[in-house]
């Protein structure tokens, strides 16, 4: 008999706790369920960054860039869920239901914060589809789906209530960390150096250096090549611009640069992953709805 896992459904669900934990900065096709449940971390989900705490639950929509930056000295405990949306929609959302995904493509990777008896059901929901996950029973995979199905209700009932995301920030470094992050997004194609940022904030280059690596655990030109290979990916999937246009458009001066790079964040050349991605374009046609 086979596990969920083995049976390679499209779900990836699991548990960490640890210290020391980091990821790069990455994207991915399938909607994330991401619940915090300890530690001391911030998250970077595109512009935005969050301070988080125990019980924070946040939606992420399809290739949104993220990534949680856990102090090292606490211990890290969070909860994914990856989930395709076109199969969900297929296999799982009910007829006689209004779609379950609205708040992950309406609310933009948007942040819950769940307290008392909410927190509870879904920290229940979470650990038992957790245990269905990797049951080895004949009925597992159905009772994932009905328990999924509640998860997903559970939240879009959460949503409804208009949201004011508006993150509150413990000190001025995170402070000053949104408004690089925000000033980076909106001018990533263009020449960043740090005399510019500098510039532009009104705050000392090497603090605004220092400081975003405390933050957010990269350095600035990390982050903003990862912006740069993240606006590429989507060209390079929804239109007809040459490599080298494409390229050009997210902020490299050189070609085999821009190669280079993509190569070493996606293991692809850009010719690659353009290839894969449309071939699978049908698929994800209907999973980028809005």
């Amino acid at each position: 008999m086979n596990s969920i896992h083995q049976i390679k459904t499209p779900f990836t669900i699991g548990t960490t706790s640890s210290f020391n934990y980091n990821l790069p900065y990455h994207s991915h096709s399938h909607y994330e369920i991401y619940y915090f449940r300890g530690g001391k971390a911030n998250y970077l989900i595109n512009d935005r960054i969050y301070v988080l705490e125990p019980g924070d639950m946040l939606l992420m929509h399809g290739m949104t860039l993220h990534k949680a930056h856990a102090d090292p000295d606490v211990a890290y405990h969070r909860t994914i869920v990856h989930f395709d949306p076109h199969y969900f929609r297929q296999q799982i959302q009910p007829a006689y239901c209004d779609d379950l995904m609205t708040p992950f493509r309406r609310l933009h990777n948007v942040r819950l914060q769940l307290r008392g008896e909410a927190k509870e059901e879904i920290e229940a929901s979470l650990d038992k589809l957790e245990a269905l996950f990797n049951d080895s029973s004949p009925n597992a995979l159905h009772r994932f789906h009905a328990l999924f199905l509640d998860l997903m209700l559970q939240i879009r009932e959460l949503c409804e209530q208009p949201l004011q995301a508006i993150p509150a920030f413990p000190s001025s470094k995170e402070r000053h960390v949104q408004s690089l992050i925000s000033d980076l997004d909106a001018h990533f194609a263009e020449e960043v150096t740090l005399e510019l940022l500098q510039a532009r904030l009104h705050l000392s280059k090497y603090y605004l250096a220092k400081t975003f690596k405390e933050i957010t655990g990269m350095t600035i030109f990390q982050f903003l090549m990862h912006r740069r290979i993240y606006e590429a990916k989507l060209q390079l999937i929804q239109s007809d611009k040459s490599i080298t246009e494409i390229g050009y458009d997210v902020g490299f001066k050189h070609p085999s640069h821009f190669s280079r790079v993509f190569k070493d964040q996606t293991e692809l050349t850009p010719e690659q992953y353009r290839k894969r991605h449309q071939l699978a374009q049908p698929q994800r046609g209907t999973a980028r709805e809005e």
